[in-house]
C-alpha cells in the first residue's frame, strides 16, 4: 500500500506545479535559515575533547575582599588562580593529575636563512598538561617534573612550528631562540587544537587559537616572560613581590582529572576546607563554600562563550520557521480541501479515513524531502556567508553528517507536522454531502 500511497502523492505534487514549489520553497527557507544558525550553536558548545571531558575540572577559590564589586563587562577574578593558590592545589596533589598554566607570546627568532622573527603565541605549563589532556606526539616527549623544579629551559613545539622551521627534519635536541634565550627542544606534538580552547584565559579568542610552544610554567616565571590574558588584581601588592608571585594578582588557569564521584566530592571538600583555612589566616574574607569545582562543559557553561547575536539570529530564524509552517498548514488545508470530490468517491469505494490521513501524510512527507534537500543547500550557503565574517568562531562553520541528517529529518518532521491538520481536515469530509455536488 505504502507504493501505492507514493504514487498518488507523486501524481498529486504534479497536478499543481506551481503550489508544490511554493511549499517546498516555504519549507526549504525556513529550514536553511534555521538550521544554519543550529549548527553554529552546535559547533560553539560541542564537546572539545570527547571521552576526556567527563573527568576534567577546573577548581576556583573565592580570595576577593568583602568590598571588592565587580562591574558589569568587567573579567572576574576569582575565574583565575594567584600563584600562592595555584602552587597550594599544585603541591597537594589531590587528583590523578593535574596542572596549572597561562597563556604567553614571544618573538621566534629563526635561524633558517630568510626568515623573518615572527611572534607566536603559546602556553606555559606543568609536564602533566599533555598526559591530561591526551595531546599525542610525533617526535619526542614531553618535559619531567625534575624539569619543572629545575626550571629548566626547555621546549615542546606544535608540527606546525616544527615543520615551518624545520620542514621534515626532526628537530629533538635541536635549540630554538624565544624571545632573549635559547630552549632546547624536547618534543614536538600532533596538531591538537581543541574547540573551543576550553583551558585558555576566557580573553583569549578561544574558537581561534592554537598553542604553537609549551614552556614549563616555573622557567617562564623565574625569566619574567610575557603573558597574555585576564590578570586581574586587588588589594596593595606588596614592591617586594613580583605581580606575577603576588596573593593579590590572579592570572593562572588550573585543571584536574577526577576519574570517580567520590574523587569529585572528596575534592570539592578539599576545595572548601582550603579556603576555611585561608580564611583562618587572614587572606580570604568570604565564605568558604563560594569555592567551586566546575566540570570541562560546566566551565564552558559558566564563561558563556556563545555571543548573545548568535543567540538571538537562532531565535529569529527559529521564529522564521515557524511562519513558514503555518503558511505550508495554510497551503496545504487549501490544497487537500480542494480535492473533497476525490477523497468522497474514494471513501464510498470502501477507503477507510485512516488511508486518507495516511496518503496524504505521506504526500507531505515528500514534501519535506523536498524542501530538505533544498534547505540543505541554503544552508550551506548560509554557513559559507558565515565563515565570510571576522568573528573567532566563523572559520568553524562547517555541518558535519549528524547536522546534514538532522536537516532533512527537520524537514520532514515540520512538514508531517503541518499536514497533520490538513490531513485529518480531508479525511472527515463527509462524502455523501460531496458525492451530491459531483
Amino acid at each position: 500500500m505504502f507504493v501505492h500511497y507514493l504514487n498518488l502523492a507523486i501524481r498529486s505534487l504534479k497536478r499543481s506545479p506551481v503550489l508544490t514549489a511554493l511549499m517546498v520553497l516555504a519549507i526549504g527557507l525556513g529550514i536553511g535559515a534555521s538550521m544554519t544558525m543550529l549548527t553554529v550553536l552546535h559547533v560553539m558548545t560541542d564537546d572539545p575533547l570527547p571521552g576526556r571531558s567527563a573527568h576534567l575540572y577546573t577548581p576556583h577559590l573565592d580570595p576577593l575582599p568583602l568590598k571588592y564589586q565587580l562591574h558589569e563587562g568587567s573579567p572576574d577574578p576569582s575565574d583565575n588562580l594567584t600563584w600562592p593558590d595555584a602552587m597550594a592545589l599544585l603541591h597537594a596533589h589531590r587528583a590523578d593529575r593535574q596542572t596549572v598554566m597561562a597563556g604567553g607570546s614571544l618573538t621566534l627568532w629563526p635561524q633558517r636563512a630568510g626568515m623573518q622573527p615572527f611572534t607566536v603565541d603559546g602556553r606555559y605549563t606543568t609536564t602533566e598538561f599533555f598526559a591530561m589532556f591526551g595531546i599525542p606526539f610525533i617526535r619526542g616527549s614531553d618535559w619531567t617534573a625534575a624539569d619543572d623544579a629545575a626550571r629548566a629551559r626547555v621546549v615542546v613545539l606544535s608540527r606546525k612550528l616544527s615543520e615551518k622551521l624545520y620542514g621534515d627534519a626532526d628537530p629533538v635536541g635541536r635549540n630554538v631562540r624565544l624571545g632573549e634565550r635559547d630552549y632546547r627542544i624536547v618534543g614536538v606534538t600532533e596538531t591538537w587544537r581543541p574547540q573551543p580552547q576550553f583551558y585558555a584565559d576566557k580573553d583569549t579568542n578561544v574558537f581561534d587559537t592554537e598553542d604553537q610552544f609549551f614552556l614549563p610554567l616555573s622557567t617562564a616565571v623565574d625569566l619574567d616572560l610575557q603573558t597574555n590574558g585576564d590578570q586581574s588584581g586587588w588589594g596593595d601588592d606588596d614592591d617586594k613581590v613580583p605581580w606575577k608571585k603576588s596573593a593579590t594578582n590572579s592570572w593562572l588557569q588550573f585543571w584536574v582529572q577526577l576519574d570517580t564521584p567520590v574523587q569529585v566530592a572528596a575534592y570539592r571538600q578539599f576545595l572548601i576546607d582550603y579556603s576555611a583555612q585561608q580564611k583562618s589566616l587572614g587572606r580570604f574574607q568570604r565564605p568558604p563554600t563560594n569555592a567551586k569545582l566546575y566540570s570541562l562543559m560546566g566551565w564552558l557553561q559558566h564563561e558563556n562563550l556563545v555571543p548573545a547575536d548568535v543567540r538571538l539570529q537562532l531565535w529569529l530564524a527559529s521564529a522564521f520557521l515557524f511562519v513558514c509552517m503555518v503558511n505550508i498548514v495554510a497551503l496545504l488545508l487549501a490544497k487537500f480541501l480542494r480535492r473533497s470530490g476525490e477523497i468522497s468517491v474514494r471513501r464510498a469505494m470502501g477507503a477507510r479515513k485512516r488511508d486518507i490521513f495516511v496518503q496524504f501524510g505521506i504526500e507531505s512527507a515528500l514534501i519535506g524531502v523536498a524542501g530538505g534537500a533544498l534547505g540543505l543547500l541554503l544552508a550551506q550557503l548560509g554557513l559559507w556567508s558565515v565563515r565570510q565574517r571576522p568573528d573567532d568562531y566563523a572559520h568553524l562553520a562547517q555541518m558535519d553528517v549528524p547536522m546534514l541528517c538532522g536537516t532533512l529529518v527537520l524537514a520532514i518532521v515540520a512538514s508531517i507536522l503541518a499536514g497533520l491538520l490538513p490531513a485529518w481536515r480531508a479525511c472527515r469530509v463527509p462524502p455523501a454531502l460531496e458525492l451530491k455536488t459531483l
